[in-house]
């Protein structure tokens, strides 16, 4: 049985994409190992079907923790039999390359996003150096990569002249769990309830302006799950004015958790600021996550994710960050009982679309190309 090594930075109990490659490449005859970290306040790892090593690195964050990892990690690789390797995103790709070249052996890149243009890396411009040296030495060499989106993918080919594949990140259809209950996970049962998620609650993602919204709607309480550097703010936010009862915060939770708990959403929020070319060309996970649990999408007008919400008529846009704005859209698209209704019907086409049984095809065909 050929064996691929599958590798990421992130913590492997949340990150969804690459659990899906993994299964895929399972179910296709692969002998799968995924290695990733085991971070301080990580949940426990649930049961896969295929293999998985977390390290636990003596940092966390900053220059040093990337050091450490690709550090462990091209010796991890170094010692362990593979076929082929699978890298996840910018900071795992020089181990593998190295790896590849020394043992011979595939190399299949895979950018979930444009990596060098996140907003963590443009207010920096030394470390954005660095990685875009990175980027430059390795994937010109590449005779093809995988990213998760046309204009990412168009952007990645006109610079480095390689194929670049299109696989979005779109949930299992079948990974819906039974909803919870707003009793078990103490939602006031009276309000309706709007919901921001994912792992990335990070800075220029609108999450601020939406909080800040929930002054002007005393019908509403929004949940927010997941992590991100701008979470301690939110939080605060909510403290200074008192509004407990009007935003609930949920931590990283495993994926089925979390889906049940968005099914109780009446509207789901993707508000990412046009203030880079990471954002601007973004297909979040949480989009998918929303069409999955039949929940209309409230979004900024950014081009990957207008084309998918216009395309399958399943929501409305805000026109500017404005938190009055924000709340007012809000208030229109919940007393729009018509308009709502066609969405929700709208969502369970775009469910059976958008869905990984369809989108892993391109995957498998890749891996039966050149594996």
């Amino acid at each position: 049985m050929k064996r691929v090594i599958v590798s990421v930075i992130n913590d492997l109990v949340t990150d969804q994409r690459v659990n899906k490659s993994c299964l895929t490449l399972q179910k296709a005859g692969f002998d799968v190992l995924l290695v990733g970290r085991r971070q301080r306040k990580s949940p426990p790892m649930d049961i896969r079907p295929y293999k998985s090593h977390r390290m636990k690195l003596i940092f966390e964050k900053g220059p040093l923790f990337y050091a450490e990892y690709n550090m462990r990690l091209f010796l991890f690789l170094l010692f362990h039999r593979a076929n082929c390797l699978l890298s996840n995103d910018l900071d795992t790709l020089l181990p593998n390359f190295w790896i590849s070249r020394l043992k011979r052996i595939k190399l299949i890149y895979d950018s979930h996003e444009y990596f060098t243009e996140v907003p963590e890396l443009v207010n920096r411009p030394k470390v954005q150096k660095v990685w875009k040296r990175i980027e430059e030495y390795v994937v010109p060499k590449l005779p093809e990569m995988i990213t998760v989106c046309k204009s990412i993918a168009d952007m990645f080919h006109e610079k480095y002249g390689i194929d670049v594949h299109v696989i979005r990140n779109i949930p299992m259809r079948k990974m819906l769990p039974s909803p919870a209950t707003r009793e078990e996970v103490g939602l006031d049962p009276e309000k309706h309830i709007l919901l921001l998620q994912g792992s990335g609650i990070n800075i220029h993602r609108g999450s601020e302006e939406l909080v800040e919204a929930m002054r002007y709607l005393d019908d509403c309480q929004l949940v927010i799950i997941g992590g991100g550097d701008v979470l301690p703010i939110l939080k605060e936010k909510v403290a200074q004015n008192h509004w407990d009862e009007k935003v609930k915060f949920f931590p990283r939770m495993p994926y089925q958790k979390m889906m049940a708990i968005t099914q109780l959403a009446e509207l789901g929020f993707t508000l990412d600021k046009d203030t880079n070319l990471n954002y601007r060309f973004s297909l979040p996970n949480k989009l998918f996550d929303y069409i999955q649990a039949g929940v209309p999408v409230v979004a900024s007008h950014l081009v990957e994710i207008e084309r998918i919400v216009r395309n399958y008529n399943i929501g409305t846009f805000v026109e500017n960050h404005d938190p009055q704005s924000i709340a007012e859209t809000i208030e229109n698209a919940l007393n729009d009982k018509d308009s709502l209704a066609l969405w929700k019907q709208n969502l369970t086409i775009a469910a059976r679309e958008l869905c990984w049984e369809n989108e892993e095809k391109v995957l498998l065909d890749i891996y039966e190309k050149y594996v």
